[in-house]
């Protein structure tokens, strides 16, 4: 009975995909129901909170889409852009950029237009939002000063001159082509202000919440499920009824079951179950007949420097130095031992001349329990807390330090920290606790997956300089003093440093000095980086056509599922959300 039921539903849903494009076939097609396992649950969709949670990234790359790119090869392709154009006028000190958009739609139906760009730059610069990538915009006219509260934030040299066309000036010439790298930020990817500025938790739960890209989320219950839905808006003119409905994405939902752990899922997808699992358990990863990719995603330990013991670089070097990071790996198998703060992948002097091969090992893999306590001396702090995210890998990576760093004479508390729901004019949102952490600083030791925020080293780099944090500023004690870096890391050597790299707009010629503040760094250790994160994932034979991009993002716009007529029935009206 049940797989005449899954029959009937799935011809059903076939018929409505071929009769038409029509606006009651676009509401009906919505396709198969693919179970996939794409990762831990996550809470918060916002695109600039990715940075922080490796999670998060694999979801949110299938929501938002960027002004460019970066394939699979490492280039820079346009995507929500159909054209970029320089303009220069050195007499008149004129240096532009002209994106002209491409003709597509949120997930509600409104076009994605200049506005939504202006926006997500504003957003991003405006003096009390903390964001690392506000580095990156720091070319754009008045950009630093509307940071620091110099200047008004209509100040920012960014425009919407009509619905398609967004324009860029700059203070200076700059590296174009490196700023076309920087669009491809998952962090910097346009927003709707109509929908963002209406509530800070907005991105918890689908009744506030509009996507740009190929799929957005159609349903979502917090410990429950989440449904994934092709948009029918993405990039289709729907003035065109001739146009098919399936031209740009294949019409399925991806549906991921948060009851289940990644144990049970894997059980699931050697049962046929689940179709696509981007997670392997910890217990089968020894065995697991696959093969893992790298990602430019690095787990590390965000210290407190304010606070004592963290105050002393010496106890953070001592802190570091005890870790055997083999050790960590064999723990989590799929990751590399980290080198260093920038990860492999990310680019030095050009495209594809990798910064981590070039700048060697900053980092030994091995643990000295020895020189550790040799390098710290006495310490008066001997008790503090390591925060971390309630997943699998992130207890036992913590468990492990925790045993590592209690030989050192340290008594360590693991903390995790989750979501919580709340209510507000009558809609269920969720804050996510651990998130809040780490914005206010409100940790001994923090441990995050630190995303590389573009494929250029200074985005790593330059958030721990003072004036390049992208710290938030507190308006209302009327101290607008520089912010610096969430660890509270301030150099003045560093900052000189970074000033002189960013000033410096040869790709080529800055990078020994993008070097030297990563030595810099290696010596203070305001965070030890501890391993990249590696990927790795298992795919039915009866899915094809599944692409990635440079960051490993995972792209299902042209899959295909073979038995398509077979599809399970999954029960999914558990998920929608109260209204």
């Amino acid at each position: 009975m049940k797989k005449l039921m899954s029959l009937l539903l799935a011809v059903v849903m076939l018929t409505s995909v071929m009769a038409g494009c029509s606006s009651e076939d676009e509401e009906e097609s919505k396709g198969a129901i693919i179970p996939v396992y794409l990762s831990t649950e996550i809470t918060n969709f916002d695109p600039i909170y990715a940075y922080t949670d490796v999670a998060a990234a694999k979801v949110l790359n299938l929501i938002f889409d960027g002004l460019t790119t970066i394939n699979e090869k490492g280039e820079v392709e346009l995507e929500l852009a159909k054209s970029i154009k320089i303009v220069e006028n050195p007499d008149e000190d004129l240096y532009k950029m002209q994106i002209t958009l491409n003709k597509t739609a949120w997930s509600d139906g409104r076009s994605v237009s200049a506005d939504d760009v202006v926006y997500a730059f504003k957003r991003i610069l405006e003096p009390e939002f903390n964001c690392d990538a506000a580095a990156m915009l720091f070319d754009i006219k008045n950009a630093r000063a509307v940071k620091t509260g110099d200047a008004s934030i209509d100040d920012l040299g960014v425009y919407a001159v009509d619905q398609t066309v967004v324009e860029i000036h700059f203070e200076q010439k700059i590296d174009y082509e490196l700023f076309k790298e920087y669009l491809a930020s998952p962090a910097l990817v346009p927003l709707r202000e109509d929908i963002v500025a209406k509530h800070p938790d907005w991105a918890s739960i689908t009744a506030t919440m509009v996507c740009s890209g190929p799929f957005y989320v159609k349903s979502y219950t917090h410990g429950e499920a989440m449904t994934l839905e092709r948009s029918i808006y993405y990039y289709r003119d729907t003035e065109k009824d001739e146009e098919k409905l399936d031209k740009f994405v294949k019409p399925y939902r991806l549906y991921v079951n948060f009851k289940q752990s990644a144990e049970e899922a894997y059980a699931a997808y050697q049962n046929g179950e689940v179709l696509f699992q981007s997670e392997i358990p910890m217990s089968q990863r020894a065995s697991a007949a696959v093969e893992p990719t790298d990602l430019m995603n690095t787990h590390t330990y965000v210290f407190n420097t304010t606070k004592a013991p963290f105050n002393d670089p010496n106890v953070r070097k001592a802190l570091s130095m005890a870790l055997d990071r083999n050790a960590i790996v064999d723990i989590v198998k799929y990751a590399k031992a980290a080198e260093g703060f920038v990860p492999a992948g990310v680019y030095d002097t050009a495209i594809g001349d990798d910064f981590r091969a070039n700048g060697g090992s900053l980092i030994s893999a091995s643990g000295d329990i020895a020189g550790a306590k040799s390098l710290m001396g006495s310490v008066s702090a001997k008790s503090f807390t390591i925060t971390i995210r309630p997943t699998e890998v992130n207890r036992a990576v913590a468990e492990y330090v925790k045993g590592v760093w209690e030989q050192l004479g340290f008594s360590i508390t693991i903390k995790e920290l989750g979501r919580e729901g709340y209510i507000f004019n009558d809609y269920d949102f969720i804050r996510d606790l651990f998130q809040q952490a780490y914005d206010s600083g409100d940790f001994d030791v923090i441990a995050i997956d630190w995303q590389a925020a573009s494929t250029d080293a200074f985005s790593i780099l330059a958030p721990f300089a003072t004036t390049f944090s992208g710290g938030a500023f507190d308006l209302a004690s009327g101290d607008f003093s520089a912010v610096p870096h969430i660890s509270g890391y301030a150099d003045a050597a560093y900052d000189e440093l970074i000033e002189t790299v960013f000033a410096n707009k040869d790709r080529a010629s800055r990078s020994a000095q993008l070097h030297e503040a990563e030595k810099k760094l290696a010596e203070a250790m305001p965070v030890i980086p501890l391993y990249t994160n590696q990927q790795a994932y298992v795919i039915s034979e009866e899915l094809s056509k599944i692409e990635k991009n440079y960051y490993e993002g995972f792209n299902f716009k042209k899959t295909k599922y073979a038995n398509y007529v077979e599809t399970t029935m999954v029960d999914t009206s558990a998920e929608e959300p109260a209204a």
